[in-house]
């Protein structure tokens, strides 16, 4: 309890013995007569607390009723990232079974595409994507290179993606979308993540055209490429479900750099590439057929909250990875958006984004606050609408 201003708190009395430490086996006690007690001989700026309190901790521990802002951590039991590992949540290669780790790769792309949709509704990116042990150490996975290029292209795109929205200042203060509390979203050999995925990209498509010709000649082995996995019956169904993971990834990180090009250059070839990420979408979407049929574990959930096309969970998540970066806060995790949610969440940003680069360049002030009136009924979310508004102060000036 404090008293009068907030200078610097003098002697405060500590608790008679009577009272109980806090703490799993304390014991609850009626302190009114206490507290009455020390109101009366408190002072301006004198404060009474606790060894264990501090008035920063009680402040964001309360509940202002805002999901964003309420979130908090929910504790798992790890305290760095060092020890998850330890621990095995997220081993390197996924599993030793080939397929089990193709199966459990594209879960963590499928959990991190949600988690990307989810960040992009505000929350942290230390509370979604940077919730993924394998982003946070990315030394760990330089072998294993599906996993590696997915993870190093959306680092990319989401740094990008930051800097847009920073630029355009168009999110408000519940919006902790910029926030990056020492994130590492900056790595070596970024700015080469879109070679690096081509070349992944090639390799499994290969694989696909030779699973094409195995099939056309009746054969069944995997003897003469370079298989992702054991069985020759679900190689065609493995490579297709990769590749339009990787495809939409490439595509997604072309169309946030086409349209950060000053002067308007880029809409058009942008808007070749959302028309490509919706391609590769709705790839994803009959992929998950054949992900379900593969999964030996029957979702508790149901598939409204299934994070992943698989319907399983994930490994190599851990929700309390960054609590330390936060602020005290009420221990929630964030609820990430389902897979479907994220689907139909990309969908509709594209959408926009194609909208916002159909827009003609005419600078006339008139026509684009015209435009920005209409745009705004479809309710935007906040990406779209600050790359509209970078694009567009850009040309206006």
């Amino acid at each position: 309890m404090e008293a009068g201003s907030s200078s610097p708190a003098g002697p405060a009395p500590g608790p008679p013995p009577s009272i109980p430490p806090s703490g799993d086996q304390g014991v609850w006690a009626d302190v009114s007569p206490l507290i009455a007690a020390a109101c009366a001989d408190l002072q301006d700026g004198e404060l009474v607390h606790g060894e264990n309190f501090s008035l920063f901790a009680a402040m964001s521990a309360l509940e202002i009723m805002d999901p964003k802002m309420d979130s908090g951590i929910e504790r798992s039991g790890y305290y760095s990232i060092d020890e998850a590992i330890e621990d095995g949540i997220a081993p390197v290669p996924l599993s030793l079974d080939r397929t089990l780790d193709i199966q459990r790769t594209l879960d963590v792309i499928d959990h991190l595409f949600s988690c990307e949709a989810t960040w992009h509704k505000g929350h942290t990116l230390a509370q979604t994507v940077f919730t993924c042990i394998y982003l946070m150490k990315m030394e760990r996975i330089s072998s294993h290179a599906v996993l590696n290029s997915f993870c190093r292209i959306l680092r990319a795109t989401c740094n990008s993606v930051i800097s847009v929205v920073s630029t355009a200042r168009t999110h408000e203060e519940e919006d902790l979308f910029t926030m990056s509390f020492g994130l590492p979203l900056n790595g070596e050999g970024d700015d080469k993540c879109l070679s690096v995925l081509n070349s992944v990209e090639e390799t499994i498509s290969r694989q696909l055209r030779a699973c094409k010709s195995q099939a056309l000649s009746k054969k069944k082995t995997l003897e003469e490429f370079e298989s992702l996995q054991d069985n020759p019956e679900l190689e065609e169904g493995y490579c297709r479900a990769l590749l339009c993971r990787l495809r939409f990834r490439k595509h997604f990180h072309h169309v946030v750099m086409c349209m950060r090009k000053p002067q308007g250059r880029g809409l058009d070839l942008a808007r070749k590439h959302v028309t490509s990420c919706l391609a590769e979408l709705s790839l994803m979407l009959k992929s998950q057929e054949f992900l379900k049929s593969r999964s030996d574990i029957t979702s508790q959930k149901g598939d409204e909250s299934c994070t992943t096309a698989s319907g399983c969970c994930p490994i190599g998540f851990d929700v309390s990875l960054n609590s330390r970066l936060l602020s005290p806060a009420p221990p929630r995790a964030v609820q990430i958006l389902a897979w479907s949610d994220a689907i139909r969440y990309f969908e509709k940003l594209l959408h926009d984004l194609d909208i916002i680069c159909a827009l003609s360049l005419d600078p006339v002030l008139e026509n684009v606050l015209h435009f920005i009136a209409q745009f705004q009924k479809s309710v935007p979310d906040l990406v779209p609408r600050a790359f509209l508004q970078v694009g567009h102060t850009d040309m206006l000036q």
